[in-house]
Protein backbone atom coordinates (compact mmCIF):
# COMPACT_ATOMS: atom_id res chain seq x y z
CA UNK A 1 0.00 0.00 0.00
CA UNK A 2 1.13 3.54 -0.73
CA UNK A 3 1.20 6.38 1.74
CA UNK A 4 0.33 10.04 1.54
CA UNK A 5 3.36 10.82 3.74
CA UNK A 6 1.22 13.49 5.41
CA UNK A 7 0.91 13.84 9.21
CA UNK A 8 -2.73 14.99 8.97
CA UNK A 9 -5.10 12.59 10.70
CA UNK A 10 -7.27 12.31 7.58
CA UNK A 11 -4.27 11.32 5.48
CA UNK A 12 -3.13 8.81 8.10
CA UNK A 13 -6.61 7.26 8.14
CA UNK A 14 -6.69 7.08 4.34
CA UNK A 15 -3.29 5.36 4.38
CA UNK A 16 -5.16 2.49 6.07
CA UNK A 17 -8.70 2.50 4.61
CA UNK A 18 -8.36 4.68 1.51
CA UNK A 19 -7.82 1.82 -0.92
CA UNK A 20 -10.77 0.98 -3.15
CA UNK A 21 -13.21 -1.50 -1.53
CA UNK A 22 -11.62 -1.22 1.94
CA UNK A 23 -14.49 0.65 3.61
CA UNK A 24 -17.08 -1.50 1.85
CA UNK A 25 -15.45 -4.59 3.39
CA UNK A 26 -15.80 -2.89 6.77
CA UNK A 27 -19.45 -2.16 5.95
CA UNK A 28 -20.09 -5.85 5.29
CA UNK A 29 -18.61 -6.80 8.67
CA UNK A 30 -20.27 -4.17 10.90
CA UNK A 31 -22.97 -6.55 12.15
CA UNK A 32 -20.68 -9.51 12.72
CA UNK A 33 -18.32 -12.07 11.19
CA UNK A 34 -18.63 -13.39 7.65
CA UNK A 35 -17.09 -16.14 5.60
CA UNK A 36 -15.03 -15.23 2.56
CA UNK A 37 -17.76 -16.44 0.21
CA UNK A 38 -20.35 -14.29 1.98
CA UNK A 39 -18.12 -11.25 1.51
CA UNK A 40 -17.82 -12.09 -2.19
CA UNK A 41 -21.61 -12.24 -2.43
CA UNK A 42 -22.07 -8.89 -0.71
CA UNK A 43 -19.41 -7.02 -2.69
CA UNK A 44 -20.81 -7.01 -6.19
CA UNK A 45 -18.13 -6.40 -8.82
CA UNK A 46 -15.13 -7.16 -6.60
CA UNK A 47 -12.88 -10.00 -7.72
CA UNK A 48 -11.84 -12.66 -5.25
CA UNK A 49 -8.18 -11.80 -5.81
CA UNK A 50 -8.75 -8.15 -4.92
CA UNK A 51 -10.83 -9.16 -1.90
CA UNK A 52 -8.04 -11.42 -0.67
CA UNK A 53 -5.53 -8.58 -1.08
CA UNK A 54 -7.69 -6.02 0.72
CA UNK A 55 -8.40 -8.43 3.57
CA UNK A 56 -4.67 -9.05 3.94
CA UNK A 57 -4.00 -5.30 4.05
CA UNK A 58 -6.78 -4.71 6.56
CA UNK A 59 -5.45 -7.53 8.74
CA UNK A 60 -1.98 -6.02 8.68
CA UNK A 61 -3.46 -2.66 9.67
CA UNK A 62 -5.34 -4.18 12.62
CA UNK A 63 -8.80 -3.46 11.17
CA UNK A 64 -9.87 -7.04 10.41
CA UNK A 65 -8.86 -10.38 11.88
CA UNK A 66 -9.49 -14.00 11.05
CA UNK A 67 -11.44 -16.10 13.51
CA UNK A 68 -13.18 -19.44 13.75
CA UNK A 69 -16.91 -19.25 14.27
CA UNK A 70 -19.33 -21.84 15.50
CA UNK A 71 -22.94 -22.39 14.45
CA UNK A 72 -24.82 -20.95 12.67
CA UNK A 73 -21.75 -19.63 10.80
CA UNK A 74 -19.19 -22.43 10.92
CA UNK A 75 -15.57 -22.49 9.82
CA UNK A 76 -13.11 -19.64 9.27
CA UNK A 77 -14.55 -16.12 9.16
CA UNK A 78 -13.40 -12.52 9.05
CA UNK A 79 -14.45 -10.05 11.73
CA UNK A 80 -13.71 -6.49 12.73
CA UNK A 81 -11.28 -5.71 15.51
CA UNK A 82 -12.12 -2.94 17.99
CA UNK A 83 -10.23 -0.56 15.68
CA UNK A 84 -12.36 -1.70 12.75
CA UNK A 85 -15.62 -1.42 14.69
CA UNK A 86 -14.65 2.16 15.59
CA UNK A 87 -15.17 3.03 11.91
CA UNK A 88 -18.96 2.58 12.22
CA UNK A 89 -19.77 6.29 12.85
CA UNK A 90 -17.47 7.19 9.95
CA UNK A 91 -19.45 4.93 7.62
CA UNK A 92 -22.78 6.25 8.90
CA UNK A 93 -21.60 9.83 8.30
CA UNK A 94 -20.32 8.92 4.83
CA UNK A 95 -23.64 7.26 4.06
CA UNK A 96 -25.54 10.40 5.03
CA UNK A 97 -23.23 12.55 2.94
CA UNK A 98 -23.45 10.13 0.00
CA UNK A 99 -27.26 10.19 -0.01
CA UNK A 100 -27.05 13.78 -1.23
CA UNK A 101 -25.07 12.72 -4.29
CA UNK A 102 -26.81 11.83 -7.59
CA UNK A 103 -27.93 8.21 -7.81
CA UNK A 104 -26.39 6.64 -10.91
CA UNK A 105 -25.55 3.12 -9.72
CA UNK A 106 -27.37 0.25 -11.39
CA UNK A 107 -25.80 -2.66 -9.51
CA UNK A 108 -27.51 -4.62 -6.74
CA UNK A 109 -27.42 -3.56 -3.09
CA UNK A 110 -26.19 -6.01 -0.48
CA UNK A 111 -28.20 -6.79 2.64
CA UNK A 112 -25.58 -5.09 4.80
CA UNK A 113 -25.63 -2.01 2.59
CA UNK A 114 -29.41 -1.82 3.08
CA UNK A 115 -29.00 -2.19 6.83
CA UNK A 116 -26.42 0.60 6.90
CA UNK A 117 -28.86 2.74 4.89
CA UNK A 118 -31.51 2.15 7.56
CA UNK A 119 -29.07 3.38 10.19
CA UNK A 120 -28.08 6.45 8.21
CA UNK A 121 -31.68 7.48 7.55
CA UNK A 122 -33.09 6.72 11.02
CA UNK A 123 -34.84 9.77 12.47
CA UNK A 124 -34.86 9.86 16.30
CA UNK A 125 -37.59 12.53 16.30
CA UNK A 126 -39.84 10.31 14.20
CA UNK A 127 -39.20 7.44 16.61
CA UNK A 128 -40.42 9.45 19.61
CA UNK A 129 -41.39 7.05 22.39
CA UNK A 130 -41.63 4.02 20.08
CA UNK A 131 -40.42 0.75 21.61
CA UNK A 132 -40.41 -2.11 19.11
CA UNK A 133 -38.37 -5.12 18.05
CA UNK A 134 -38.65 -6.38 14.48
CA UNK A 135 -36.88 -9.25 12.81
CA UNK A 136 -35.76 -8.57 9.25
CA UNK A 137 -35.35 -11.66 7.08
CA UNK A 138 -33.45 -10.48 4.04
CA UNK A 139 -32.79 -13.44 1.77
CA UNK A 140 -30.78 -15.77 4.05
CA UNK A 141 -29.92 -13.15 6.67
CA UNK A 142 -31.78 -12.59 9.92
CA UNK A 143 -31.29 -9.31 11.75
CA UNK A 144 -32.91 -8.11 14.96
CA UNK A 145 -33.82 -4.42 14.71
CA UNK A 146 -34.80 -2.62 17.90
CA UNK A 147 -36.01 0.93 18.45
CA UNK A 148 -36.13 2.18 22.02
CA UNK A 149 -35.51 5.56 23.64
CA UNK A 150 -35.27 7.16 20.17
CA UNK A 151 -32.30 4.93 19.36
CA UNK A 152 -31.97 2.22 16.71
CA UNK A 153 -29.83 -0.88 17.24
CA UNK A 154 -29.20 -3.89 15.03
CA UNK A 155 -27.84 -7.35 15.77
CA UNK A 156 -27.19 -10.15 13.32
CA UNK A 157 -29.32 -13.14 14.24
CA UNK A 158 -32.99 -13.78 15.04
CA UNK A 159 -34.89 -11.38 17.26
CA UNK A 160 -35.62 -12.74 20.75
CA UNK A 161 -39.20 -11.49 21.06
CA UNK A 162 -40.14 -9.79 17.78
CA UNK A 163 -43.28 -7.74 17.55
CA UNK A 164 -43.23 -8.40 13.80
CA UNK A 165 -41.22 -10.18 11.12
CA UNK A 166 -40.55 -8.51 7.77
CA UNK A 167 -39.29 -10.90 5.10
CA UNK A 168 -38.20 -10.39 1.50
CA UNK A 169 -35.24 -9.71 -0.71
CA UNK A 170 -33.14 -6.54 -0.61
CA UNK A 171 -34.93 -4.84 -3.48
CA UNK A 172 -38.38 -5.56 -2.06
CA UNK A 173 -37.64 -4.40 1.48
CA UNK A 174 -35.83 -1.33 0.17
CA UNK A 175 -38.92 -0.45 -1.88
CA UNK A 176 -41.25 -0.93 1.09
CA UNK A 177 -39.10 1.25 3.35
CA UNK A 178 -38.21 4.07 0.98
CA UNK A 179 -40.98 4.04 -1.63
CA UNK A 180 -43.95 2.86 0.39
CA UNK A 181 -44.48 -0.43 -1.41
CA UNK A 182 -42.73 -3.38 -2.99
CA UNK A 183 -43.38 -6.88 -4.22
CA UNK A 184 -42.47 -10.15 -2.53
CA UNK A 185 -42.40 -8.73 1.00
CA UNK A 186 -44.39 -10.28 3.84
CA UNK A 187 -45.13 -8.86 7.28
CA UNK A 188 -46.15 -11.24 10.05
CA UNK A 189 -47.19 -10.25 13.55
CA UNK A 190 -48.01 -6.71 14.61
CA UNK A 191 -48.27 -4.86 11.29
CA UNK A 192 -48.75 -1.52 13.05
CA UNK A 193 -45.45 -2.01 14.91
CA UNK A 194 -43.75 -2.77 11.60
CA UNK A 195 -45.34 0.29 10.00
CA UNK A 196 -44.20 2.56 12.83
CA UNK A 197 -40.67 1.20 12.58
CA UNK A 198 -40.59 1.87 8.83
CA UNK A 199 -41.77 5.43 9.44
CA UNK A 200 -38.69 6.14 11.58
CA UNK A 201 -36.54 5.80 8.45
CA UNK A 202 -36.61 8.75 6.04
Amino acid sequence: MGTYDDPCGVARALDVVGQRWALLIVRELLLGPKRFRDLVRGLHGMSQNVLSQRLKELEQAGIVRRAKAGPPVSGPVYELTDEGAALEPVLVALGRWGRRRPQAATGPMSADALLLALRTTFDPEAAGDLAVEVELRIDDDRVAVTVADAHLTMRRGPARHPDAVIAGDVAGIRAVVYRGGGSGVTIDGDREAARRLIHTVR
